[in-house]
């Protein structure tokens, strides 16, 4: 019986440190949902984009990897941010569908660019925490890396919601995401928002793949598969709950985890499809989410 429960835990201490950077993918992509109602399918490719970026500072630079990981998150950024005023923007016309596709442009165009940039080889990201370093609790073991990206990826979580919640600019992105005309009438800057928001949420995704690199190893598609669970928990927790994708991203790294000890490792990976579908049948608004109503 301890044994079992032992094993327990340490799944769910596996799935909690797997699902905050599930959650980080998850807040970059509601973000951007909750403020223009976007669903950016290149953001996973601007995470490997980014993830990419910190490993030529690391490597080619020399950068140590705190600098390497700030130049790899503010490059991000303005890459996202100028992608809202180059590309989205010019096309406001666009319906929603043909918004998606232009981001699916951005993925195939950066996935292009980071074969040309790096090739398409597997490459190894420095990092400074080590996986084979480990920490005892009871019977319970824990990685030092699984710890550190635990730890990174809640005050990455905890500093969206300061930023979101009690600062003047986290005020005028609720406004923005509220009514975007009357945040205009009221003197907010609007396009200013949109873009800063292009370039957190694109941040948060750089982040959450230089955070799973060492597991993952580098490629070009190595965020394809981050990418469908932070969607998934997107869904799980509520696509307009930015609260809702932190929950969801961490049950779903747990129920992952659970899924893959106690059923089967092989097909642990198509969970979160059958938990979209779950969602959207039984809850389509979300674990968090609130119910969309429109006025005719």
């Amino acid at each position: 019986m301890v044994q079992d429960m032992a094993l327990l835990v340490q799944y769910v201490v596996v799935g909690l440190a797997v699902g905050s950077l599930y959650a980080l993918v998850a807040l970059g992509i509601v973000l951007l949902y909750r403020t223009s109602r976007i669903l950016n399918f290149a953001h996973g490719d601007l995470a490997t984009f980014g993830t990419f970026i910190a490993f030529a500072l690391l490597t080619a630079w020399r950068w140590p990897f705190a600098a390497a990981s700030l130049g790899s998150l503010l490059t991000t950024a303005v890459v996202g941010a100028a992608f809202f005023f180059l590309v989205i923007r010019p096309a406001k016309e666009s319906t929603l569908l043909g918004k998606i596709v232009i981001t699916l442009g951005l993925a195939l165009v950066l996935q292009g660019a980071t074969v040309i940039l790096w090739g398409t080889g597997t490459k190894i990201l420095p990092f400074p925490l080590s996986d084979i370093k480990v920490y005892r609790l009871g019977q319970v073991v824990v990685s030092q890396i699984s710890v550190g990206s635990f730890a990174v990826g809640l005050a990455l979580m905890g500093a969206l919601y300061v930023l979101v919640q009690h600062t003047r600019v986290g005020l005028a992105m609720r406004a923005v995401s509220q009514d975007t005309v009357a945040a205009q009438v009221l003197g907010i800057p609007v396009k200013q928002i949109f873009a800063l928001t292009w370039g957190l949420a694109s941040a948060l995704g750089a982040a959450a793949g230089i955070l799973l690199a060492p597991a993952t190893l580098l490629d070009p598609y190595m965020m394809l598969d981050p990418f469908l669970k932070g969607f998934a928990a997107a869904v799980l927790g509520g696509i307009d709950s930015m609260p809702g994708a932190a929950v969801g991203g961490l049950l779903l790294g747990v129920l992952e985890a659970l899924f893959g000890g106690y059923v089967s490792v092989k097909f642990k990976t198509t969970l979160a499809f059958l938990i979209i579908i779950a969602v959207l049948v039984v809850r389509p608004e979300g674990l968090l989410g609130r119910e969309y109503k429109r006025r005719v």
